[in-house]
């Protein structure tokens, strides 16, 4: 008899974690879905009545998207399920809690920590140390260099052709597509660099959010290394939770889909984002066909450029509809692509003219051939900050000072200077 009952006590209190555990759930998502896609939904159901001649729903409210909601959304999800797992202990101190939310280098843009990681740093104590802030300020340097003055000057350069499309077809549009896939790349990682670099001078350690994904010579390999917290938080608490690769690979392959589906959707509440998720799908998908009909496994130089070439080109065409916004927008500046294709226009200093004066271009040259140098060695591995500390103290200073000038120069006080807002802000 009281075995039937200790039974009945344990299986209410287990009913009793679920309901809890998914309440908490749909309230998270429900915060984020109201002031991030209730617009969006509204106008997705208003096109599906008009269709019908059903009339519309009226909305004239604009809802403030609160910055970085989608970054600390997750990132409170991912506790839950943790905690839910039984992988982490409830955290006892709300403000403990509050603070792993809200920790502020990262709160904005991510990257979207783990519980594990970050919760048991924040429970210990971070005496002052030298080290720490000798690295933390040379990462936030690195952090300003990529987005102040590559990432910044590339946006004036995409902004003036994508802006104007009909005006700049061709080679244009395919080199201001190229721009982009660089710019989000700076604005994003050096965001990430910057938080990292805040946060370990109270000595919190964030993991790094991108390991030369350009690089890549795979679109699986490409999303291995962009954004990690991201993909790896999507591989945890989503894929692998619809069944992964376990349930054959017909479902394997549609796993993929909705994932990347839901990482567009993520991104923004349009559907030009759910198709640029959806391609990358696509793409994977793609690569698992090839790889089975592929017989060779020469890992030649050649072959390595041209699986480099391919992955970067597939990666910047699906940026252009991630950078177009809209289908009908995506639909013309494809259509101008082929309008005009005079090539001489990357010979003949016409990208002189996107905005952006001659001696700006010649920096920026300058500055992304650094950055592919620099993303080259962490690809091979190497820590580079722990490369540029061994150094001497004449390279060091120099390389420090260079950096400055140019963040300075060309980021802060120089000729046609104009802030950017970090892309991933609106996300």
């Amino acid at each position: 008899m009281w075995g039937g009952a200790d039974r009945h006590g344990i299986s209410a209190a287990i009913n009793k974690r679920k309901l809890v555990f998914v309440a908490c759930i749909v309230i998270n998502l429900s915060i984020l879905g109201f002031f991030k896609y209730f617009t969006f939904v509204i106008d997705c159901l208003n096109r599906l009545f008009r269709g019908f001649h059903l009339g519309e729903i009226s909305w004239d409210y604009d809802i403030l998207l609160p910055v970085g909601i989608s970054f600390y959304t997750l990132q409170a999800l991912g506790y839950l399920i943790d905690v839910y797992r039984g992988e982490i202990c409830a955290e006892k101190s709300f403000a403990r809690y509050a603070l792993f939310v809200s920790f502020f280098p990262q709160l904005v843009a991510g990257p979207i920590e783990r519980s594990r990681n970050l919760l048991a740093q924040l429970s210990d104590s971070h005496p002052f140390s030298y080290e720490n802030l000798r690295r933390g300020m040379l990462l936030i340097l690195y952090g300003l260099f990529l987005k102040m003055v590559i990432s910044d000057r590339l946006a004036v350069m995409v902004d003036t052709v994508y802006g104007d499309s009909a005006a700049y077809p061709g080679f244009y549009i395919v080199a201001a597509t190229v721009f982009f896939a660089i710019q989000i790349y700076c604005d994003f990682y050096g965001y990430s660099t910057i938080a990292r670099g805040s946060a370990l001078l109270m000595g919190i350690y964030l993991m790094d959010n991108f390991n030369a994904p350009y690089f890549s010579k795979s679109v699986k390999e490409f999303w291995r290394r962009w954004h990690i917290s991201l993909s790896s938080w999507f591989r945890d608490y989503l894929y692998i939770p619809l069944g992964g690769n376990r349930k054959g690979k017909t479902r394997k392959e549609l796993n993929h889909l909705i994932v990347f589906a839901v990482s567009g959707l993520w991104h923004g509440a349009s559907m030009s984002y759910v198709f640029w998720g959806f391609l990358n799908g696509i793409y994977q998908i793609a690569e698992d066909v090839a790889s089975k009909i592929r017989k060779s496994s020469n890992d030649c130089f050649s072959r390595r450029i041209f699986q480099r070439t391919l992955t970067f080109s597939l990666v910047t065409l699906a940026w252009l509809f991630f950078r177009a916004g809209t289908f009908a927008s995506a639909g013309e500046i494809m259509a101008n692509i082929f309008a005009s294709n005079n090539w001489m226009v990357l010979m003949n200093g016409s990208l002189y003219n996107l905005g952006v004066p001659e001696s700006h271009v010649k920096i920026l040259l300058v500055s992304i051939l650094l950055l592919f140098l620099i993303d080259y060695q962490k690809y091979q591995g190497k820590d580079v900050l722990e490369i540029f500390l061994k150094q001497g103290w004449l390279f060091r200073v120099s390389a420090i000072m260079f950096f400055v000038y140019v963040i300075l120069l060309y980021g802060c006080y120089g000729e046609m200077f104009d802030t950017q807002q970090f892309i991933y802000f609106q996300f």
